[in-house]
C-alpha cells in the first residue's frame, strides 16, 4: 500500500497490523538437533532448528535447554544455539517436554 500525503484533516491513516505468529503445540513441532562447526573457530555448537512460533516462546525454550545442559548459548535467526556437543542431552530434554525431536548428523 502506498501513502499519499494530503492536507485534508479528515483523512485517516490506517494503522499497521501486527502479525502474530501462533506457536504450535509441542507435539506438532518437528525439531532437528545437529552439530555445527563452520565459521566458529573450530568450536562445536549444538543447533536446534525447525521451531514454529513466537520469538518469546523460542527464547524461553532456549533458556530451558541452556539451563538443563549447564552451558551457554543464544537464540538467533529462529535457531537455538547451545555451546558444545550436547545433541543427546538436548534431544532427550526436548522429547521429555513433548516435542518431536530427531538427531541430525
Amino acid at each position: 500500500m502506498s501513502l499519499v500525503y494530503s492536507t485534508n484533516p479528515e483523512i485517516r491513516i490506517p494503522a499497521e497490523e501486527e502479525k502474530t505468529v501462533e506457536t504450535l503445540p509441542p507435539s506438532k513441532q518437528k525439531l532437528t538437533v545437529y552439530i555445527d562447526r563452520r565459521n566458529r573457530g573450530g568450536k562445536q555448537v549444538t543447533v536446534v532448528k525447525g521451531f514454529i512460533g513466537s520469538e518469546e516462546d523460542l527464547s524461553e525454550l532456549g533458556r530451558r535447554l541452556k539451563s538443563r545442559c549447564g552451558t551457554g548459548g543464544s537464540v538467533k535467526d529462529g535457531e537455538i544455539l547451545i555451546q558444545g556437543d550436547c545433541r543427546d542431552k538436548v534431544t532427550t530434554v526436548l522429547t521429555s517436554l513433548g516435542y518431536v525431536a530427531k538427531r541430525g548428523n
